[in-house]
């Protein structure tokens, strides 16, 4: 069952790749939507078995693990996939949300003459985050981390012959390095301390205290891959970025892959992390910041998709705060909620951006409320669970995160609050703009979106809408008990509780109405706003200039470094030390040529100059 999981998206990569690169213009759109979206729904019915098989085992610990064969024995590595609660939910996302986000392509990347490129592509996406979350060892884990990594280039860069597209995924794959090579170090390390990449030995071998210091510089090393994964400071310059990939990708990306594999890795690893507070403070306080940091970015961004690009940062922030503190349930809670309400606001931003040919600038929209009531309504859907309003599924996760915050800091949960906040503000004028604003946009009659996508948007808004009081509550919490043995203790009381959640509750609804109020009703306003904060709005516009600081302090350097090595080094010295010896060769050649004339005479002569010479030089010595 767990090869089949695994099975099905790589054998639709490979016959789509395949016969897509050869007969591409043999095989029909059809065939291809088929086998991509067939691959991908036979994983998730294989997964949802398996989910009923867990739930019916009377067992405390539900562990399958599945040794396909020996990969390197040399070090103990083998092709070993394991299912546990932890790996059973992440299946479950994977497959499930990637399979309306490969339903809702079919529609939208129908008049695409890239299409079978672009569903191997997606396919092979899915098969690396599935043989990430499914590894039973930190190498073949990483096989699968280096894939989504790969994966993320291509599908960025899909439309590669625009420049700045390309440039995008060259960028993402770039960033992504920086990081993976903080999680080989690790790994070097783990292997060098422990012996061992397999996760079962790890999590049971006992630590010694002369190896703990070891043990923080892993995690700390681990959790810079994470931050190149899952796009935390300094690492996330390449997700708004990342935008520049069709729709559905962003959706794929940003909600049930990849960036995810950052909270997943701390998760699966959180035996070490309880070990090691300094590491678990770097995690939260990482985390917190980079959530306040780009949601502040997102205040006034134009391009609707690199708002929720930024929110996406955002809410990583959140989860990263879940595990750092030690409330890993929590983390995967949110992981889970997120990956709905997120794959459903890039899904329906698509399905604006459909509407009108391509248009992703909030400010070119407006007044689309009742020209695509249905994207109106799902979008409204995935506004409502971001912000975190109940009963939709954001509030349950989020709440969870920012109550466990409070047991271990109030300042935590300061940041947190603040940061909901934050988000209300850019995501209700992102939503208030698009739908309510003036209209702007030069489509004549914008369409709604076709039968395959609007199927898509309504399940995820389902889910968007009960996925949180479905699966949260106790269910969760006695789900992956016996996988994190070691969590954060609440000390504190549920009237505590009860009060933090009403004053979020209020406070994000009194925030919401006065920014719809403000960019629906009030829009001199903003603009008088806007002007008397010029410079901050400036300075948020242009997203801190970090960018430009990357380009400033260390991409330019490295490029002036690098002419001056071409230059200097390998032009001047290098090449020119090899073709000054070719050209000395070629000139005494060509003034020593005279003595190779084919004149007998003149060789006899010369013979006998060489004789005398010899036999005057050993006269000397007679």
């Amino acid at each position: 069952m767990l090869g089949f999981i695994l099975l099905f998206p790589l054998i639709g990569f490979l016959v789509i790749g395949i016969l897509g690169g050869l007969f591409g213009k043999r095989l029909p759109n059809s065939v291809v939507a088929t086998l991509g979206c067939g691959s991908i729904l036979l994983s998730l019915v294989f997964s949802f078995y398996a989910f009923i098989q867990f739930l019916q085992d009377p067992t405390a610990s539900r562990e399958l693990s599945l040794t396909l064969f020996d990969w390197i024995p040399q070090l103990g590595v083998a092709i070993s996939l394991k299912l546990d609660p932890l790996s059973q939910l992440m299946i479950l996302v994977v497959t499930g949300v990637g399979f309306f986000i490969h339903l809702y392509s079919v529609n939208y990347m129908g008049e695409d003459p890239g299409f079978a490129r672009y569903f191997s592509f997606l396919n092979l996406f899915t098969f690396a985050m599935l043989l990430l979350v499914l590894a039973n060892n930190l190498l073949l884990l990483f096989i699968g981390w280096e894939g989504v990594g790969l994966c993320s280039y291509l599908l960025i860069g899909f439309w590669f012959e625009d420049n700045e597209k390309a440039q995008a995924g060259k960028k993402a794959f770039l960033v992504n390095r920086v990081g993976d090579f903080g999680f080989l170090m690790a790994m070097f390390l783990i292997f060098v301390t422990f012996g061992t990449f397999n996760i079962d030995s790890l999590k049971i071998y006992e630590i010694h205290e002369a190896q703990l210091p070891s043990l923080t510089l892993i995690t700390l090393l681990l959790f810079i891959g994470a931050c190149g994964k899952s796009a935390q400071i300094p690492l996330y310059v390449w997700l708004p970025d990342a935008m520049a990939g069709p729709t559905p990708v962003s959706a794929l990306i940003h909600a049930a892959t990849m960036v995810t594999a950052g909270v997943y890795m701390v998760a699966r690893l959180h035996f070490w992390y309880a070990l090691t507070p300094f590491s678990s403070s770097v995690v939260a306080i990482v985390g917190i910041s980079t959530a306040l940091f780009s949601a502040s970015m997102a205040f006034f961004q134009n391009d609707i998709k690199k708002v929720l690009a930024y929110s996406t940062i955002s809410q990583l922030g959140y989860m990263f705060l879940g595990v750092g503190i030690g409330a890993y349930t929590s983390g995967i809670f949110h992981l889970i909620t997120h990956a709905f309400f997120k794959a459903l606001l890039f899904l329906s931003a698509g399905s604006v951006i459909h509407a009108l040919h391509g248009e992703q600038d909030i400010q070119k929209m407006g007044k689309l409320s009742s020209k695509l009531p249905l994207t109106h309504i799902v979008f409204l859907f995935g506004l409502l669970a971001i912000i975190g309003i109940p009963p939709f599924s954001g509030f349950f996760s989020k709440d969870e995160i920012l109550w466990m915050a409070f047991n271990k800091h109030p300042l935590f949960w300061v940041c947190g609050w603040l940061g909901a906040l934050m988000t209300t503000f850019y995501m209700v004028r992102v939503f208030t703009l698009t739908f309510y604003g003036p209209s702007h946009h030069h489509a004549e009659h914008p369409h709604e979106a076709p039968p395959l996508m609007a199927l898509s948007l309504i399940v995820l808004a389902i889910l968007s809408l009960g996925g949180g009081m479905v699966i949260g509550g106790h269910f969760l919490e006695q789900f992956l008990t016996p996988l994190f043995t070691k969590h954060l203790e609440v000390t504190l009381s549920s009237h505590t509780e009860h009060t933090l959640m009403i004053v979020m509750i209020l406070s994000t609804l009194v925030t919401a109405i006065l920014t719809f109020f403000i960019f629906h009703k009030k829009q001199e306003w903003a603009v008088h706003v806007r002007l008397k904060f010029l410079k901050l709005h400036t300075l948020l516009s242009h997203k801190y200039y970090v960018d430009e600081l990357y380009q400033f302090l260390i991409i330019s350097p490295i490029q002036k470094g690098a002419h001056f090595f071409w230059s200097i080094i390998d032009t001047l010295f290098i090449d020119g030390t090899v073709n000054n010896i070719a050209y000395l060769n070629g000139y005494f050649g060509s003034k020593l040529s005279f003595m190779q004339n084919g004149n007998l005479q003149r060789y006899a002569f010369i013979f006998i100059l060489g004789v005398l010479a010899i036999l005057l030089y050993l006269g000397k010595y007679v």
